[in-house]
């Protein structure tokens, strides 16, 4: 898979802040696990939205974070030129 067609997918996910992201937290955590990230969710009082924790080498002090945020601003009523959930 390329990194054009797994920005596609991670695009479709429409991950609206008001609805739940975890199809796009097990999609992320398949692909990292495929790669050989160690991984693990924290999730929220629901159990309807998570965080994904992914780690790669040994447990040690040092390395690198990455942090990012999966939802979106609602999309509904607005005036938009194409799907926002397709990439272009």
């Amino acid at each position: 898979m390329n990194y054009r067609e797994i920005l596609r997918n991670l695009v479709a996910f429409p991950t609206v802040s008001s609805d739940s992201n975890l199809a796009l937290i097990d999609y992320v955590r398949d692909w990292l696990e495929s790669c050989g990230f160690t991984t693990r969710c924290q999730y929220n009082a629901e159990g309807d939205k998570a965080n994904l924790i992914a780690r790669l080498g040994p447990e040690r002090d040092g390395g690198i974070l990455l942090a990012g945020h999966t939802d979106v601003v609602p999309v509904a009523d607005q005036d938009w030129n194409s799907d926002p959930f397709l990439l272009a």
